[in-house]
């Protein structure tokens, strides 16, 4: 039976309206057209970007400041993606070059080749192997951090600012070694005997550095 076109709502109700609009939005054409999930998160970013660097006024804002923060945001997140947190990489570092030698034994380790190289009377070695024990100890403690180029010399002052009350004995330790190490002359007993008091004492010892902080905190309790 056809309806007459009279009878045909010309101007349906809030209810059939609804209808007739979900039922034309669930067509293929308009379901294909909804933005996807990526679509809106780049018009998301976009809007972000667009509300950073607009003023109230639609003028350009100064953003330099901003320029200057993402880039040191994005140099910090690659520096710690290359070389991590760097207290933990510094204790976690191999072991490796020492005083112009590849040597990867621990500071235990070379402190027990000093002791037996000295209960036979190998000086030479015994005051070689300390005072590497000695440098290696501190690096591994994070005191004093030791790389291919560092020397004696070198590792005896800054360790001298770690310990300064041993400054001097860790200066004529330095000289002990280079003597033994490179100029050629043989270690005696006496040498072994300071440069072992030595290295107890620092291995044992707080650095200053640490000294300071404890006191602070404890003034502070």
């Amino acid at each position: 039976m056809t309806v007459p076109l009279a009878f045909v709502p010309l101007e349906p109700d809030a209810e059939e309206a609804r209808d007739w609009l979900l039922g034309e939005l669930s067509k293929p054409p308009y379901q294909a057209a909804r933005p996807t999930l990526f679509d809106t998160v780049a018009q998301a970013i976009r809007d972000w970007f667009v509300e950073l660097f607009a003023s109230a006024d639609g003028r350009v804002p100064n953003i330099v400041p901003v320029l200057v923060t993402l880039v040191l945001i994005a140099v910090l997140v690659a520096a710690f993606l290359l070389f991590g947190l760097p207290r933990l990489n510094r204790r976690g570092a191999p072991l490796g070059e020492l005083f112009g030698d590849d040597d990867p034994r621990t500071a235990d380790v070379l402190r027990e080749s000093a002791r037996a190289a000295a209960a036979r009377g190998d000086f030479t070695l015994a005051i070689e192997d300390l005072y590497r024990s000695m440098a290696r100890g501190l690096a591994e403690r994070t005191v004093v951090r030791t790389s291919p180029g560092t020397t004696a010399r070198d590792f005896a002052r800054r360790a001298g600012e770690a310990f300064p009350a041993h400054a001097d004995a860790l200066h004529d330790g330095a000289t002990a070694f280079d003597a033994v190490r490179y100029l050629g002359r043989a270690g005696t007993r006496e040498q072994y005997e300071r440069l072992a008091e030595l290295e107890r004492a620092v291995r044992e010892e707080r650095p200053a550095a640490l000294e300071a902080v404890g006191a602070a905190t404890g003034s502070g309790a």
